[in-house]
């Protein structure tokens, strides 16, 4: 197949370039590459996708498939008005952000999604969600019979650069001290590794899957998740304090991701954040390996990148340190 990438540099998006190259697929990558450039193989057009729609001048010409990852409903509008009608198949890389309600475990694609941005409204960290609903919108509305929506959920594996999924066993690689956890055993963990899915995005786009399915891993525990951080460390022995929740949010520390944060731990009512419904999704392709593989490749990327390197995600050693200490404290 022809294919173009609106992207190609990044994490998700490059990971479906190398994939794509070693399938024999000719690649073409769109994309600035102010941070990485493209995977060996791939073809780069060079561009800024925020000139407009003239930015595409030069990738008109027809695409067996295209793959979209934005999150700027402007830009997704000016490829698909200028590159839809001759492109064979469409697959837009949205999110479970775009569901209305994440309190329900186990509801799938049938869920209410967000109210879209408005058409022409820029959109902010806070506005994720409701502008993955409008390319959605945008997408069904334009190349709607050739459109495979991937609803993606939180991707883990290595080159992961958001800091979430390999907190864990990276801190548990660290022999530094006592390690603090949120008191949430039975608390849904549920990643699907990059690799899986971009094998997944090309697949369905060779079998002309159309439709929108949950691209998510199998629902783990989070206890098992810990346990199975600390054996692939090899720190099974090690000091853990498990603090409640409301001791947690007490102390100013944050849900999920960002700075002083305990990733993967979500704030109530969003029980089924991580434990919706994979099962569509599977039956139209989608081939997941064990989780504990995806675990034990990001531990070996952890180590790679430097187990003790500033995170964009979990508590800072001193931040760690200072909590525990109070806790000991204020438990005597």
């Amino acid at each position: 197949m022809r294919i173009l990438i609106l992207g190609g540099t990044a994490f998700l998006s490059a990971e479906i370039a190398r994939q794509a190259v070693t399938a024999g697929h000719v690649v073409t990558c769109f994309a600035r590459g102010s941070l990485a450039n493209p995977p060996d193989g791939a073809t780069w057009v060079r561009g800024d996708r925020a000139l407009g729609a003239a930015a595409y001048a030069d990738l008109a010409g027809g695409w067996d498939a295209v793959v979209e990852v934005s999150r700027d409903a402007v830009q997704a509008r000016e490829a698909l008005q200028v590159l839809g009608p001759a492109t064979g198949h469409w697959t837009f890389v949205s999110s479970c952000s775009v569901y209305a309600d994440h309190s329900v475990p186990g509801a799938d694609e049938s869920a209410a999604l967000l109210e879209p941005l408005p058409a022409g409204e820029a959109g902010t960290p806070e506005t994720y969600g409701e502008s993955k609903s409008a390319i959605e919108q945008q997408t069904l509305a334009m190349v709607g019979e050739k459109a495979h929506l991937v609803r993606a959920g939180l991707i883990g594996g290595p080159g992961d650069a958001s800091d979430r999924y390999g907190y864990w066993p990276a801190r548990f690689a660290v022999d530094s001290g006592t390690v603090l956890l949120p008191d949430t055993p039975d608390a849904p963990t549920q990643i699907i590794d990059v690799r899986d899915l971009a094998a997944w995005v090309l697949q369905a786009a060779e079998d002309r899957v159309t439709g929108a399915y949950n691209a998510l891993g199998d629902v783990v525990p989070f206890r098992d998740y810990i346990d199975e951080c600390q054996a692939v460390a090899g720190s099974g022995g090690a000091d853990v304090i498990r603090a409640s929740e409301d001791w947690l949010v007490e102390q100013g520390v944050d849900y999920w991701a960002g700075p002083d944060s305990l990733p993967l731990w979500l704030p109530p009512d969003h029980g089924g954040f991580q434990a919706r419904s994979n099962t569509a999704a599977k039956s139209r392709g989608m081939v997941l390996r064990p989780w504990q593989e995806t675990l034990a490749a990001t531990l070996a990327d952890e180590r790679r990148r430097g187990l003790e390197r500033e995170r964009k995600a979990g508590l800072s050693r001193g931040t760690e340190q200072k909590l525990v200490a109070l806790w000991r404290e204020q438990q005597r």
